[in-house]
């Protein structure tokens, strides 16, 4: 996505969505191989040896049938695990979703035209939202660029769920809303919720059908900070989304049941293109230090962001800009395309605005103002402090590592992504003397609606490779045939999760029929094994590359003796968002860091000295 071209007038957005291939079901014995192979870095031989014969069973039996139920679903459905995935991996958790689920980021604009600076929040902002509304003008009009492995178009349907787009609270299972369509659908919402000082306001984007332009919006934009600049701070309702689902659920049925105006607001949020928020915060940042510029976007202030939004579009006092989104209707890299789309835009302007400066003759943004009664200011004060103790214990650091990039790593013959996914293994070793169990995105958008599959970075080979590089008796030539081993072990894996050929999407399936069939969960699920080596969602190493672009984004870890790893590689840099538990006392993200970067240098090392 580096020279991504963006704009496509011969192709149609959506045009391939129908004749992409179905998701394929693997085979089971295949999936049960590699599941068997993947456990093996954290077993020893007697633990091995049992995991081996309840597999074997399950291969024989109960397995089997659910794999032969699994591909009578395959038949009626085009992707077996869609449904099963958003509802299972999202709406049915209940655990605070703004802090435990969401993704976000900073902008990388402060590297070239935006440094940051007090005094220029609404002026940038304007020209960001300007871009951004460009973006869904594409995505309406079907002229976003269909992206391709090669020749190979890829699913667009996650860019249907940018815009316009909101997860609803149910008291044990969530859902999801979006009124998002093409121009050749109909009509689509194009009214805009920016959030400031607890206060919720809304305003079209759009006059005589055509975007307002950044002096046009810089003037909405001012109306609103001058009314709560003046006036009272409000009571932040959007606090509510940071709760516990449950709770959330429950006091939003309150909040309906007090007045139908309440009901016309959430319905204003829910359908709005997205949230702006008008942050207070001034976080720090540098080209080479992005750390609290990470923590804002993920743990920042909660009564300007609506936690359930497919997108809030964070704007900071000092002029700098972030992204806080909820995970469910779509993965990150949506959101990388939409940065680089306004990254490149404001690199080729100057980070300037060029056109007319007249503003045409717009109605003033509205304040939406809930009805609430004393019940709903506890609930609002409970959220928030429920979400500041869990943020303050939040630690994230996102460095730029610039002794080299991709560059130097592609003239080594080394592929650059899993040149830093051995380098962390290697870092998670040493530091906690032992593997650490990984889980690495892989995409399946060559699939309809396919989203991801779990790519499991410590092999065998891996952690072998890890103590021959921890073992002074090891020789250089030795590290570098074990090196070129879990290299090529990472490779097979990953380009078969892409193709349809994992298996942690498979197991799951096979989980999720057992439950649907009222059936006792098998006992591969209950075996140590399975947890162990990070089934379940309990990977230590909770990771995923970004991209080949300027955009970098952060999660917090999947488990509370985890990590969140998110990088992006450049041609001259590796840009790493590490997040991690203050209270953990196994954990330290800066550690951790520093052990990647002993990792890189090692490496490249290694590779230069046995080739001379």
């Amino acid at each position: 996505m580096d020279n991504q071209i963006f704009v496509s007038k011969k192709e149609r957005t959506f045009q391939h969505q129908d004749s992409l291939p179905p998701l394929p079901v693997p085979l089971l014995e295949e999936s049960l191989e590699k599941y068997l192979d993947a456990v093996k870095p954290f077993l020893n031989e007697e633990e091995l040896q049992r995991s081996t014969e309840i597999v074997k069973r399950f291969e024989k039996g109960i397995g089997k049938q659910l794999h032969q139920k699994l591909l009578e679903r395959a038949k009626v459905r085009r992707n077996w695990l869609e449904e099963w995935w958003l509802i299972t991996g999202y709406l049915e958790v209940r655990t605070p979703s703004m802090l435990n689920v969401n993704f976000g980021g900073p902008g990388p604009y402060l590297e070239h035209f935006w440094p940051p600076k007090e005094g220029t929040q609404l002026e940038r902002t304007a020209i960001a939202v300007y871009h951004i509304l460009q973006f869904w003008k594409l995505l309406r009009k079907e002229c976003l660029a269909v992206h391709k492995a090669g020749s190979v178009p890829l699913d667009m349907n996650q860019f249907r769920m940018l815009y316009n787009t909101c997860k609803i609270p149910g008291v044990t299972r969530d859902s999801l809303v979006n009124y998002f369509k093409t121009e050749a659908e109909g009509p689509s919402p194009s009214h805009l919720v920016v959030l400031c000082r607890g206060r919720a306001f809304v305003f079209d984007t759009l006059l005589d059908n055509q975007i307002l332009t950044p002096p046009e919006l810089l003037r909405q934009l001012t109306y609103i900070r001058e009314c709560c600049n003046n006036e009272a701070e409000g009571p932040g309702v959007s606090a509510l989304t940071a709760e516990d689902r449950t709770r959330w659920a429950k006091t939003r049925e309150h909040l309906i049941s007090l007045d139908p105006i309440n009901v016309a607001i959430l319905d204003q949020i829910q359908s709005s293109l997205f949230i702006l928020s008008l942050d207070d915060a001034s976080p720090h940042a540098t080209p080479d230090d992005y750390s609290e510029a990470c923590l804002s976007a993920l743990t920042g202030n909660p009564t300007v962001r609506w936690g359930d939004k497919s997108y809030n579009c964070l704007s900071y006092s000092n002029g700098t800009l972030g992204s806080n989104c909820d995970h469910s209707p779509y993965d990150a890299m949506v959101m990388v395309s939409l940065c680089y789309y306004v990254d490149q835009n404001l690199v080729l302007e100057e980070g300037k605005w060029k056109g007319s400066t007249a503003v045409r003759d717009l109605s003033l943004p509205n304040e939406m103002v809930f009805v609430l009664d004393q019940s709903i200011l506890n609930d609002i004060e409970n959220a928030k402090q429920q979400y500041y103790k869990q943020a303050s214990d939040v630690q994230i650091v996102s460095y730029a590592f610039t002794g080299f990039g991709k560059s130097l790593i592609k003239e080594r013959k080394l592929h650059p992504d899993i040149f830093v996914q051995l380098a962390l293994q290697l870092a998670y070793y040493r530091f906690h003397g032992r593997p650490g169990s990984c889980y690495e995105t892989a995409t399946t958008r060559r699939y309809y609606h396919g989203r991801t599959e779990t790519m499991r970075p410590c092999t065998v080979e891996a952690v072998e490779w890890c103590r021959a590089m921890l073992d002074p008796a090891a020789s250089k030539m030795k590290r570098q045939q074990m090196m070129k081993i879990s290299f090529a072990k990472h490779h097979k894996l990953m380009t078969e999760c892409q193709n349809g050929r994992g298996f942690d999407r498979h197991l799951l399936g096979l989980l999720l029929i057992a439950k649907e069939e009222g059936l006792p969960v098998p006992k591969i699920f209950s075996d140590h094994a399975f947890t162990k080596s990070g089934g379940g969602g309990n990977f230590v190493l909770s990771t995923s590359l970004v991209g080949y672009t300027t955009i970098l984004g952060a999660v917090l870890p999947m488990v509370y003796n985890g990590y969140g790893f998110f990088y992006r590689i450049r041609d001259d840099r590796i840009v790493v968002a590490c997040s991690a538990w203050k209270s953990c006392p196994e954990t330290d993200a800066e550690e951790l860091y520093k052990g990647l970067v002993q990792s890189f240098h090692e490496m490249i090392n290694l590779m230069t000295t046995a080739q001379l």
